[in-house]
């Protein structure tokens, strides 16, 4: 039975109040865009009409209310399996079952995290076949959907049990230093995904191809080599047979390293706009962005091991969620969710780092390409193809926007081109 006491209200304090804030977020960022959202602005004049435009401001709506009703949905479900008692009654299961440490800890795990997946499901339907159907996106079959979750979830059982079982092992057999071990482990085998996924994980749900326009490699490669970027792979992607949406990025590291252009972006752009896109890819590459991404994360994980470490062995946090015995499996599911809440309000930091590093990839982009025009362009044409939201409230920009808004990364492209001549 759980005990009421001053850790469960801490707790709930934190559940409550992130899950209240970002809820509120959406709220502040839909009044916003419904009175700054009417009217076309002139520097999208031949890209975003007002009919664009109203499709654009009622897809985000659509969507912003939508993700509301998710996320309250999978925040009361998960607030339920906390406090209805149904953890400490998985932990009663495994032991009257007698189940070996790790698959115990895999049992208690999965259960749950298979609850929420399902119950996730008509979200994800009705998202698909409704709301991006409904605004022209979704190119995707039941027989694909189906598939893809299929697949998606048989990849994530693998590698989440293989994980879990690394993890409880070590915490099994080396009980004062596992948070290091794990740490190490865990960023091998980050690593290793990096380097497999481009050529075993993702081919697994998209079919590439090496770019079948040779007029448009050509330039890639030229660009790259002007950039000091060796290419070994220039490939599209099928991602029409899923959605209209547009896209461009490089993956993979060493040998694996290769640049993916959606089809959809081929398609729809001109190849001066698709160069834009891949010398903003580039300045990612040559100021080492993701590197530097990828140490920080791995330095706030470090930092998350020792402190599940220091509290793992706590028998009030135990106690309080109802377990009559501590139980390390059940401390990281535990410990796990009150991070992933507290850490919510940190979110603006890496959002401003990664902002930061978006404007530097501009910024080597426009030197590249001596001018920018296209990346504008282009810019604006992505904008209206995936009718983006052009009127984001700045609060919300600084928890979810990866990138600066489209009107301030515009003027600052323009800028650095003025600055150029």
């Amino acid at each position: 039975m759980m005990v009421w006491n001053g850790l469960l209200f801490g707790f709930l304090t934190v559940y409550i109040l992130q899950t209240a804030f970002s809820l509120w977020l959406e709220h502040l960022n839909r009044n916003h865009l419904k009175e700054k959202g009417r009217r076309v602005l002139r520097i999208f004049e031949g890209f975003i009409d007002q009919q664009k435009l109203d499709q654009s401001r009622a897809y985000t709506l659509e969507n912003s209310r939508f993700s509301v009703r998710q996320e309250l949905f999978g925040e009361i479900i998960l607030l339920i399996i906390l406090l209805s008692g149904f953890l400490p009654f998985l932990d009663h299961l495994a032991s009257g079952w007698q189940l070996p440490y790790i698959v115990a800890g895999l049992f208690f795990f999965l259960v749950p995290g298979f609850l929420s997946y399902v119950l996730d499901l008509p979200f994800d339907y009705y998202q698909t076949f409704v709301i991006e159907e409904k605004y022209g996106f979704n190119q995707s079959t039941k027989k694909v959907w189906i598939l893809d979750h299929l697949k998606s979830g048989i990849l994530s059982l693998v590698l989440f049990s293989l994980i879990l079982s690394l993890l409880l092992g070590m915490i099994r057999f080396s009980p004062q230093r596992w948070w290091l071990w794990g740490f190490l482990v865990l960023s091998a085998v980050q690593l290793l995904l990096t380097i497999l996924y481009p050529i075993l994980i993702a081919p697994w749900f998209n079919k590439f191809i090496p770019i079948q326009d040779e007029a448009l490699g050509k330039k890639i490669k030229i660009l790259m080599e002007g950039a000091g970027i060796p290419v070994k792979g220039i490939f599209q992607m099928d991602a029409g047979k899923r959605s209209r949406h547009t896209n461009a990025y490089f993956t993979g590291i060493g040998k694996t390293k290769r640049i993916v252009l959606y089809d959809t972006l081929i398609q729809s752009h001109p190849p001066e706009e698709v160069l834009a896109v891949l010398a903003h890819e580039a300045g990612h590459f040559k100021k080492k962005h993701i590197l530097k991404q990828f140490l920080l994360i791995e330095s706030a994980m470090l930092l998350f091991f020792y402190l599940t470490y220091l509290l793992i062995d706590w028998p009030l946090l135990y106690r309080t969620f109802g377990f009559e015995h501590p139980r390390t499996y059940a401390g990281l599911l535990l410990i796990g969710i009150f991070g992933q809440k507290a850490g919510f309000f940190l979110t603006p930091l890496s959002m401003a780092l990664s902002r930061r590093f978006e404007r530097q990839a501009d910024t080597f982009a426009v030197k590249l390409l001596g001018s920018s025009a296209a990346m504008i362009e282009g810019l604006k044409r992505l904008a209206a193809d995936n009718l983006s939201n052009l009127f984001p409230h700045p609060l919300y920009v600084r928890f979810h926007y990866s990138h600066p808004p489209l009107m301030e990364r515009i003027a600052s492209l323009q800028g650095i081109s003025d600055a150029e001549k």
